[in-house]
């Protein structure tokens, strides 16, 4: 994965992890590095993350374990070159993170492929609690009956089960907001591929934080340990 690269691994782990963990902008990271005796630009720290955070979360997801079957849906706002576009969001009952999907637009289609992406990943919830959207309930409705004519059973599978609540929804909008408070010093993507690589990075710490992928000769890793793991 790091063959050929002019800086050695742990230093390039460790401006990544940094990068997508914590407060600080790639300028700041930077002048932390050269601290440390390391001359590395910051935007040689931004083109290792859009590298590498994909691969990273690719390996993650293979180690992730399986979510509950009551589901929290919505989307937040991003900005990107001075325009607001979306995050779509989903958690379970117990705020463990079951899928994200950044999208230029906010309509109908892009609510049906997150889902889509949901159900092909996790399999189908039992209930899906959702703000007022109407868009987000049309997008859950066409997706539920699509996947139930494709899923081949003699047992008759229940319609998804949705709840319209914003009281109840407070699970994954207090979610957003660690979200939010990474990405604001960022100062806004300059374009919608790098939001989509660095923010899908972002969420792949924040499933570390919760512990969501199994590890099983270390139960319990650090977030540092997690990402020594992952190019293994």
């Amino acid at each position: 994965m790091f063959k050929g690269r002019q800086f050695d691994r742990s230093v390039i782990l460790l401006c990544v992890r940094w990068y997508l963990a914590y407060n600080l902008s790639l300028r700041d990271l930077e002048k932390m590095m050269v601290e440390r005796g390391i001359a590395v630009d910051h935007t040689t720290i931004q083109r290792w993350t859009v590298r590498f955070a994909p691969l990273f979360l690719e390996r993650f997801n293979r180690r992730k374990r399986s979510v509950t079957g009551k589901w929290h849906m919505d989307e937040t706002y991003i900005k990107v070159r001075g325009q607001w576009m979306y995050l779509y969001r989903a958690v379970d009952s117990v705020s463990d993170k079951v899928e994200f999907w950044f999208s230029e637009q906010r309509n109908l289609a892009s609510a049906k492929r997150f889902f889509r992406k949901a159900l092909q990943r996790h399999g189908r919830p039992d209930r899906v609690v959702i703000d007022g959207s109407q868009t987000n309930l049309e997008a859950i409705v066409s997706c539920d009956a699509t996947n139930r004519l494709r899923v081949r059973s003699r047992r008759r599978l229940k319609p998804i089960r949705i709840r319209k609540s914003e009281y109840l929804n407070n699970r994954i909008e207090q979610d957003h907001r660690r979200i939010k408070r990474r990405v604001r010093p960022m100062l806004g993507f300059k374009s919608p591929s790098s939001a989509a690589i660095i923010l899908s990075g972002i969420e792949m710490v924040h499933m570390m934080r919760k512990r969501q992928a199994r590890y099983a000769f270390n139960p319990n890793p650090s977030l540092a340990e997690q990402f020594e793991i992952l190019p293994a």
